[in-house]
């Protein structure tokens, strides 16, 4: 029977008996929510680069290197694979919860030689009969079918709740590709930063270096105190500390966005290693209110389909308080000569009418029933408390994207600042009113500032990232409806 057939054969069956399925019929939770965001109003205030299309939000940070190894991991990653392999699965059981609501039939043949021991008992009688042939044989073919008559809706719950788990690991796809946009647009980011952050140590460090020699100068020539030439080292030394970490970071970071693209690590770091400024994190348009998460969020719609799914299933445990009615038929031949095998002598036919019925189990059908249940509050639950992360999600996201983009901006004041300070010490020292320790410290004071800089500039685009993700942003739910 053809896929379309046992389709269509399949919705007469369940159309014939829908009335009588047993157990709660599915209400999606109605969860009330608030209008908007508390922070929202922060982010429609941001000064920042033109907003960036929901669903394909990476694009909006116009780095054309971050596009591409997005798509890359999109195409590659492993978890999507195994995401993928789970809706096989998925779609394997479904296939066989809709069979389970149709008859089944098998042609069945065989053919069978015996040589009959004369030192048994029957042997012994047998051998006393004249002409009795110790040799025989014995053939049948048959076709049999058999039906499970689902009166009270059993298996029809069944494949219910493995239409829902089909749809879970479908939304699960969505899911796991939003997590590996933002974890690789996070770890992108995550290296420009480390990236300018080790420029500027760097420059420290050299900063520092000449700070101490012009120091140890003055120190030989009696005119700096020996306390201030140790300071100038121990302040060389702790810059100069920080440099491997943050090199040790930079490799960690880069494996770990290597691994995520389905590649060796180290694959892409000398392409990484070309300078790029960091990311600059665009606007947040059509973010919507707490309610358009239970749209937009995929990991919303997978545990509101696993409720759906718990709820299928009481159904199906309250069907074990009904009996099971069953039809199987037998029609074929049956021969010790395999030439009669298609005589009308050879013909036999079965018909069956079988009953179940659990009617003295009913301790443990009770049991089945509070488990499915107790599985149904806890998916509930799960449901409820995902909403509400879902929202915190949102909330602490934009929440941390105004703050450190205030925070960038202040430190961006400051590094002014600290430039004019750097220039104005410069020409005192040219004009011979300072010393050049002034200058070199206040070129310190500049690269403190702009290192600091770099990191709020960082976590910024990282919260706008978590803004992303935790919108649902990075794929189209209208479009996927269906599947």
């Amino acid at each position: 029977m053809s896929i379309a057939s046992r389709t269509f054969a399949s919705g007469f069956v369940v159309s014939l008996l829908a009335a009588c399925a047993v157990g709660p019929d599915y209400q999606q939770p109605d969860l009330a929510t608030p209008a908007q965001f508390q922070n929202r109003q922060g982010i429609d205030q941001r000064q920042a680069a033109p907003a960036a299309d929901l669903v394909t939000w990476w694009q909006g940070f116009g780095d054309p290197l971050l596009t591409r190894l997005v798509t890359q991991a999109l195409a590659d990653n492993l978890d999507i694979a195994q995401a993928l392999a789970r809706v096989s699965q998925s779609r394997a059981v479904l296939q066989f919860a809709t069979a389970a609501l149709l008859p089944s039939g098998e042609i069945s043949a065989q053919a069978a030689r015996a040589h009959l021991s004369l030192q048994t008992p029957q042997g012994r009688v047998l051998d006393a009969i004249p002409g009795f042939d110790r040799n025989g044989g014995y053939y049948e073919a048959g076709i049999g079918a058999g039906w499970e008559i689902d009166v009270f809706g059993g298996q029809r719950r069944d494949r219910e709740a493995a239409i829902a788990e089909y749809q879970a690991s479908r939304a699960g796809i969505a899911a796991a590709r939003l997590a590996v946009a933002a974890q690789t647009a996070d770890l992108y980011v995550g290296i420009r930063g480390l990236q300018a952050r080790l420029a500027i140590a760097n420059q420290q460090a050299e900063t520092q270096r000449r700070l101490l020699s012009t120091i140890k100068l003055q120190y030989e020539a009696g005119v700096a105190a020996e306390l201030q030439m140790r300071q100038a080292e121990g302040a060389l030394a702790q810059v100069e500390a920080g440099i491997p970490v943050l090199e040790a970071a930079l490799e960690s970071v880069s494996n770990a966005l290597d691994v995520l693209l389905g590649t060796q690590p180290g694959t892409h770091r000398a392409e990484l290693s070309l300078p790029s400024p960091i990311p600059v994190a665009p606007m947040i348009a059509d973010a919507g209110g707490p309610a358009d998460l239970i749209r937009r969020r995929p990991d919303l719609i997978v545990a509101e389909r696993r409720l759906a799914a718990a709820n299928a299933r009481i159904g199906a445990a309250i069907s074990e308080y009904y009996p099971k009615l069953s039809l199987s038929g037998l029609l074929g031949t049956a021969t010790t000569v395999s030439g009669n095998l298609f005589d009308g002598g050879a013909n036999q036919a079965r018909a069956t009418l079988g009953l179940r019925w659990r009617i003295f189990d009913f301790v443990r059908v009770d049991a089945e029933i509070a488990a499915a249940r107790g599985r149904n509050a806890e998916s509930l639950a799960a449901y409820k408390l995902s909403v509400l992360r879902a929202s915190q999600d949102v909330e602490d996201a934009f929440s941390m994207l105004v703050r450190r983009e205030a925070q960038a901006s202040s430190l961006a004041s400051g590094e002014t600042s600290y430039v004019r300070a750097r220039d104005a010490s410069l020409a005192a020292y040219k004009g011979g009113v300072v010393s050049l320790i002034e200058v070199l410290d206040a070129d310190s004071r500049l690269l403190a500032t702009r290192d600091a800089r770099a990191q709020a500039q960082t976590e910024a685009a990282r919260a706008a990232i978590a803004s992303f993700r935790a919108l649902g942003g990075g794929w189209n739910p209208a479009e996927n409806a269906g599947s």
